[in-house]
């Protein structure tokens, strides 16, 4: 079997299409079109049924699927174990990153280019919810998500920082006059969150639950600076993490507010299957991350 049509199958069906499966695996989607077809000749019957512009599995396809991450997984680790017979003075490490927290790593990516310049490093962008299935997939070795991961998840973690998730607003925010607001502030609150794929919105969700608030999400998005134009034009409230609103200039009407639930702070670690090989290139850079604190670093 092609290990390469394999592969551009494996990632038509996680981009649901083969324009975007050609988009990240850099080639044309007739090349993709042509390899999926000649592994569906090789196996014997359909693997997709195409709908428009998206693709849905067939019964064979979800076994083909399941089974061809298993085998792409294994020949990553095979790669690896060779690489490593070099130690660390070649190599390579993957890293994802949601695209809210990559900005505060470029001193962490630092440190270890300089004590490892040998050694390959590459940061791949997704929400943390994709990262930890990558992760799990066998995709990435590591990956950086916001914790806590369930417990039966098949995932072990480590955190990098811990902060407060802030509430942005404007002066006629129903909360304006609130010290120390909650989540139970925020019931009936028109309320500005990230996309349903962020990790963060997972958090804040069981957090909602647990407090007995039916939130009120008149918008979401993957972008923060739509998220606060909309908050500063009083559309509503945007959740945001400390750190981001640091880094910003915002106008002096604008309202921050941390909230006073430390259970639903936003906690920032790397994820990874315990159980499973990691090359040397993967060890090294967990161990840069846990040198002295990560807190200055964010």
């Amino acid at each position: 079997m092609d290990l390469r049509a394999l592969r551009y199958f494996v990632e038509t069906v996680r981009h649901s299409s083969f324009t975007h499966a050609a988009e990240h695996l850099c080639v044309t989607q007739s090349t993709v079109s042509k390899m999926v077809r000649q592994l569906e000749e090789e196996i014997g019957q359909p693997l997709l049924i195409r709908e428009g512009r998206g693709v849905r599995l067939t019964d064979a396809g979800k076994i083909v699927f399941e089974r061809g991450q298993e085998a792409l997984g294994v020949v990553r680790s095979l790669t690896q174990d060779v690489a490593d017979l070099s130690g660390l003075v070649r190599g390579e490490v993957t890293v994802g990153i949601p695209p809210m927290v990559n900005l505060f790593f470029p001193p962490l990516i630092k440190r270890f280019k300089e004590r490892y310049p040998q050694i390959k490093f590459h940061a791949q962008e997704a929400g943390g919810q994709v990262i930890e299935q990558r992760v799990l997939a066998g995709e990435l070795e590591v990956g950086v998500t916001v914790l806590p991961v369930p417990a039966d998840s098949g995932l072990t973690s480590t955190e990098l920082g811990r902060f407060p998730i802030c509430l942005v607003g404007t002066p006629a925010s129903s909360w304006f006059r609130v010290a120390q607001p909650t989540l139970a502030t925020l019931d009936q609150e028109p309320l500005l969150m990230f996309s349903e794929d962020y990790a963060l919105t997972k958090r804040l969700r069981t957090g909602f639950i647990q407090a007995g608030v039916e939130p009120v999400i008149v918008a979401q998005s993957g972008q923060w600076d739509f998220l606060l134009s909309m908050a500063m034009a009083g559309l509503g409230t945007a959740l945001m993490p400390e750190p981001l609103l640091k880094r910003l200039r915002l106008p002096a009407d604008v309202v921050i507010r941390p909230l006073c639930e430390p259970e639903v702070s936003w906690r920032v670690g790397q994820v990874w299957v315990p159980e499973r090989h990691m090359s040397h290139a993967a060890r090294a850079w967990l161990a840069v991350c846990a040198e002295g604190s990560a807190l200055p670093l964010f």
